[in-house]
């Protein structure tokens, strides 16, 4: 798949480290069939550049891009309280000399706190210009559509991004990492029998599923939900996959059937935690030093566990996670994290 011509800020000057997971490995193993199973790797898009890293880095260097051949003067973007994206978008807007404003979406009441550390901290230091907080369930595009009308109004420009950075231009940035993984494969002599990655706004895994199938990479992606079951989530992950190969101009239909998520991890609800993910978070670090964030990769990294443990991912595989960063979250959970407060079973 050709990327060329497509214009791309460079924010990453190096390709995220792929790196076994001994200890974690032989950890998880004691608790699976027969006390063995899969051989756990990980991607580190937690390093791509944009402080502290992370996959929306990947989707801002063209969308950015994009902004930035429009004449925009402000990103403008959406998400939850302690949101990821939100945090990296503004570190991109602050590198290009842009403002940046926020509409944050509050999926649980009364969870959003100016005062709150983590992100919430993050959005104050780097200087967002404004955010506006709305209630769950509210319509986002139109809300952030209301933010650039009045940026217009008074002789500026806006440059709108979707929710997690997830729409076929911002898809480009995992087709771009596929092909990263392929050459990094080649150089090493690696191969994986399986890639696991967080399936939320659809944009990693969809943009990754496009580029694995235009590559011809054959290797199986799972997609842990972290906000939506099987069910829901699978139509909104093709749907993203073929807007990506449709805009590449790759000339083929995504088969339904690549499509491959997995529920059941990320309940009570999404940014809630539970107990899987703080066994995941506590057990990556004390094996690996990795730090993994409660809202995504923890409960992913939860599903791939509980994968393995049910011998969905079996003794001797090789399993790459990808790593999709988050950390400035996990500030906003220590209690939960150390295991000093009540979570869902």
């Amino acid at each position: 798949m050709d990327l060329s011509r497509f214009a791309r800020r460079r924010y990453t000057a190096w390709a995220t480290p792929v790196e076994p997971m001994p200890r974690f490995s032989a950890a998880l193993a004691a608790s699976c069939p027969g006390g063995r199973g899969p051989e756990v790797w990980v991607k580190r898009d937690d390093q791509l550049g944009l402080f502290p890293g992370g996959n929306k880095t990947r989707k801002l260097e063209f969308l950015v891009a994009d902004a930035l051949a429009q004449g925009a003067d402000t990103l403008i973007t959406c998400g939850a309280p302690q949101s990821n994206h939100c945090r990296i978008t503004l570190a991109a807007a602050v590198k290009e000399g842009l403002q940046c404003r926020f509409v944050i979406e509050e999926r649980v009441p009364d969870s959003y706190d100016v005062n709150a550390s983590g992100n919430n901290f993050m959005f104050r230091l780097l200087g967002v210009e404004a955010i506006t907080v709305v209630p769950a369930g509210t319509d986002m595009a139109a809300a952030m559509t209301r933010v650039a009308d009045e940026l217009a109004a008074v002789g500026r420009k806006g440059y709108v991004i979707a929710g997690g950075g997830s729409n076929a231009l911002g898809g480009l940035g995992y087709v771009a990492c596929a092909q990263e993984l392929q050459q990094q494969c080649f150089d090493a002599g690696l191969w994986f029998d399986r890639l696991v990655v967080g399936s939320g706004s659809s944009g990693t895994h969809g943009g990754l599923l496009a580029g694995f199938l235009g590559n011809r990479i054959d290797t199986p992606i799972v997609g842990i939900g972290v906000s939506r079951d099987a069910a829901e989530q699978a139509p909104l992950v093709h749907k993203e996959a073929q807007a990506v190969v449709d805009l590449v101009g790759a000339g083929f239909s995504v088969p339904r059937e690549a499509v491959h998520c997995v529920g059941g991890y990320w309940q009570p609800k999404y940014s809630l935690p539970n107990a899987g993910m703080v066994e995941a978070v506590q057990m990556l670090a004390r094996t690996e030093g990795i730090l993994l964030d409660p809202v995504y990769t923890g409960k992913v990294m939860a599903g791939l566990m509980g994968l393995a443990r049910k011998g969905e991912l079996k003794a001797g595989e090789r399993v790459l996670f990808l790593h999709t960063g988050g950390l400035p979250s996990l500030h906003a959970y220590e209690r939960v994290v150390l295991g000093d407060a009540p979570v869902a079973g």
